[in-house]
């Protein structure tokens, strides 16, 4: 009974010193950690056979995808429609094919000899393959407003180094879910529901801009975009752009995220 309580006190202390999602994610450091340095060899020479880095551009947005020809197609078109057309999609395949893309010269494709089921490291490769000042994420399955860029990078322009907008949740036919909007403190976002969607994220490229390469199950928590915007908020300024210009897919056969 005792040590029952004790157990329970320490565990408090832990999370008041240190935050719930740090000590989740110290626990998925430890326990997946090992297979960390042959996942970044994969990276490394991917980068290398599929560079050299692609034409310079105010913008790079990057779009992992796993077998999801018809949403893939709908979120490439709706990068392509935004507002600032200084960019470059870079979409990377996680190894499964991709199917007939629209013809841009801004769009650039490409496929991992293998696959790997690992997101982060999916989404390093298009960084990488990239040298923008800025950078956006878009995943296969959602879609954005057309001033979402726009509107990001007046954030930027205010001074800061990570912007993130509203994303408005879908369900499959449709309709609004909710909108996840909230203004950022790094004390909430390491206790409470992850509010921070890397589909609502354009960065000021630097060198830790780059996600984690643990292997994350789709029941792994937090996911990677808790610790890159966790990470990145602690050196960089952070702001929240309030408007909605994230359509993002409740999607319950996700590749990587399982939902309830």
């Amino acid at each position: 009974m005792n040590r029952n309580k004790l157990s329970a006190t320490a565990r408090k202390a832990l999370r008041d010193s240190f935050g719930l999602w740090p000590m989740h994610e110290a626990k998925n450091t430890v326990q997946l950690g090992r297979h960390v340095g042959a996942l970044r060899r994969f990276e490394d020479d991917e980068v290398a056979r599929l560079g050299p880095t692609r034409p310079d551009a105010l913008v790079a947005t990057v779009i992992p995808t796993y077998k999801r020809p018809r949403l893939l197609v709908d979120s490439v078109e709706s990068a392509l429609a935004q507002t600032v057309t200084d960019q470059v999609v870079v979409v990377v395949d996680d190894g499964a094919g991709l199917p007939s893309l629209p013809d841009d010269p801004r769009l650039d494709a490409v496929s991992l000899s293998r696959n790997t089921a690992v997101l982060g490291l999916v989404r390093n490769v298009g960084i990488r393959l990239t040298s923008s000042r800025f950078i956006a994420f878009l995943d296969d399955d959602n879609t954005w407003r057309a001033d979402h860029l726009e509107l990001a990078l007046a954030g930027l322009a205010r001074g800061a180094d990570v912007v993130y907008t509203a994303v408005e949740r879908r369900r499959a036919d449709g309709s609004v879910l909710d909108v996840l909007t909230e203004d950022f403190d790094r004390i909430t976002f390491r206790d409470g529901t992850p509010y921070v969607d890397a589909n609502s994220l354009v960065v000021r490229r630097s060198p830790d801009v780059l996600f984690s390469r643990l292997p994350r199950t789709r029941s792994t928590l937090p996911k990677e975009d808790w610790e890159f915007v966790h990470r990145l908020a602690k050196r960089h300024v952070t702001e929240h752009v309030p408007q909605p210009t994230v359509r993002y897919l409740v999607n319950e056969d996700s590749y990587y995220t399982a939902w309830t």
